[in-house]
C-alpha cells in the first residue's frame, strides 16, 4: 500500500503529546518490512526528528496556517502521492479526502463541557476548530483510533458512533526511559539545584488541575520533615503566581522551580532524579508520562478518573484529584513508608512492560490492511 500519514507539527521545536506519539510510531514503521510505502506529510520545521529511508518519505507543506495546511494542501498533495489511504492522527482532518480516511481521535474533551475559556489564544482557536471540523468528518472515517479503551466508550456514546468504528490502540513510551546510572548530575542541574525533589508535569489547560496540585503540595509542605522541592515543567512563573494568589498559598513559592518548557531527552533524566511524579489530572485520554515516569522506575500518584486508572494499572497510586489533601497524603506515604516506596518502584518497572511502540505499530499496520482489503 501506499499510506500518507499526517505528522504536521512533528519538526516544530516544542513538541508535545500527540507529537510524540506520531513521531515514536512512525520509526517503527520504518524498521518494518511490510511493502508499504509510508508518505510522512509535514509542515517545514527546525527539528529534523525523522530521516528518509527506503519505506519512508517525508513530504513538506507549506502553508500559512494550520487550517488551510489541513483543509486544502494535505488533501491535494494525497491526491498527487496516489495514496491508497490518509491517516490523519492529530485529532482533525480535511472535510474532503480524496482517499479512505483514518482518523486518530485522541479525545474529545473539546466536544464536553468547560469550566472557563483556555488562558491560551491558541488554545482557544484550537478547541473551536476542533468543535467545528471533528462532528462534520466522523462519519467520512473508515476507522477512528482512540488511545484507550474508556476513551472508546466516551466517543462511542457521546457520538452514537457504532461500536465497530472505533478501536483502541494504547501509546507506548521511547526506550531512552529506562533506570540511569549514573544520573547525569549536569541535566538535573540545569533545572532545579536538588535530587530527591517533587516532579509536576503540567500545563496551562485547566485538565491538568494545576491550581489543586499546587494546593497539595502546600498541605505535603506543612506535614512533611523533609519539605522536598516541587519542580514544575511547562507553566510560566507569571501562571504560577495567579494560582498561588488564587489559592493562598504564596508562602511556598521558594520551594518551586518552574524552568517552562523541557526537552523530552532530558525529562528521562528528571524523572530518574524525581523522588516521585505528580499526575494528579482531571481528564485524560491516556497519559503518557505516567508510562515514561513509570519506565524509569520513579513511583507516580495519578487519578483515580478517566483513562489514568486504565493506563496505570490497579497496584498505582490512584488519589481523588479534586481532593489536594488525598494528593498531599500520598506523597507523605511515599516519604514515611520505605517499603512501600520500594513496592510502587518494582510495580512501575513491571507495568510498563504492557507498552510498546513496537505494538501500537502493528496495530496501525493491521487496521491499514483491513481498509485495503
Amino acid at each position: 500500500m501506499r499510506i500518507a500519514i499526517e505528522a504536521q507539527r512533528i519538526f516544530r521545536n516544542d513538541k508535545h503529546g500527540m507529537d510524540f506519539v506520531i513521531l515514536e510510531t512512525l520509526k517503527e514503521l520504518q524498521k518494518r518490512k511490510d511493502g508499504n510505502e509510508y508518505y510522512v506529510l509535514v509542515a517545514p520545521g527546525e527539528d529534523r526528528c525523522l530521516q528518509e529511508s527506503e519505506n519512508l518519505h517525508i513530504v513538506e507543506l507549506r502553508c500559512p496556517t494550520y487550517p488551510l495546511w489541513e483543509q486544502i494542501a494535505l488533501p491535494r498533495a494525497v491526491r498527487r502521492l496516489k495514496a491508497d489511504l490518509l491517516h490523519c492522527t492529530s485529532n482533525t482532518a480535511p472535510l474532503w479526502c480524496p482517499v479512505p480516511l483514518v482518523l486518530t481521535l485522541h479525545d474529545i474533551i473539546y466536544l464536553e463541557p468547560r469550566q472557563h475559556r483556555s488562558p491560551s489564544f491558541y488554545q482557544e482557536m484550537g478547541w473551536h476548530y476542533r468543535r467545528l471540523v471533528v462532528p462534520r468528518i466522523l462519519k467520512k472515517a473508515k476507522k477512528i483510533i482512540t488511545v484507550s479503551h474508556f476513551e472508546c466508550t466516551r466517543i462511542r456514546t457521546a457520538l452514537h458512533l457504532p461500536e465497530a468504528s472505533v478501536t483502541a490502540v494504547y501509546n507506548g513510551y521511547s526506550s531512552y526511559f529506562a533506570p540511569q546510572m549514573p544520573l547525569d548530575e549536569s541535566i538535573v542541574q540545569k533545572y532545579i539545584p536538588h535530587k530527591d525533589f517533587l516532579f509536576f508535569l503540567g500545563n496551562t489547560d485547566p485538565k491538568k488541575n494545576a491550581a489543586r496540585t499546587l494546593k497539595a503540595y502546600s498541605l505535603y509542605l506543612q506535614a512533611s520533615g523533609t519539605k522536598r522541592p516541587l519542580l514544575i515543567a511547562d507553566l510560566k512563573e507569571e501562571y504560577i503566581d495567579v494560582l498561588l494568589q488564587q489559592e493562598g498559598i504564596t508562602g511556598i513559592k521558594k520551594h518551586l522551580y518552574y524552568p517552562g518548557y523541557i526537552s523530552n531527552k532530558d525529562l528521562a533524566t528528571l524523572y530518574n532524579a524525581a523522588f516521585a511524579f505528580l499526575y494528579p489530572s482531571l481528564r485524560e485520554s491516556f497519559g503518557i508520562p505516567m508510562l515514561e515516569a513509570m519506565a524509569c522506575g520513579t513511583p507516580i500518584v495519578t487519578s483515580n478518573v478517566s483513562a489514568m486508572p486504565e493506563v496505570a494499572g490497579k497496584g498505582a497510586i490512584l488519589v481523588n484529584p479534586q481532593e489536594p489533601q488525598e494528593i498531599a497524603d500520598a506523597l507523605l506515604r511515599l516519604e514515611d513508608d520505605a517499603t512501600f516506596y520500594q513496592q510502587q518502584v518494582a510495580y512501575s518497572l513491571e507495568r510498563v512492560k504492557s507498552f510498546s511502540w513496537q505494538h501500537t505499530a502493528q496495530e496501525y499496520v493491521n487496521i491499514y490492511q483491513s481498509i485495503h482489503d
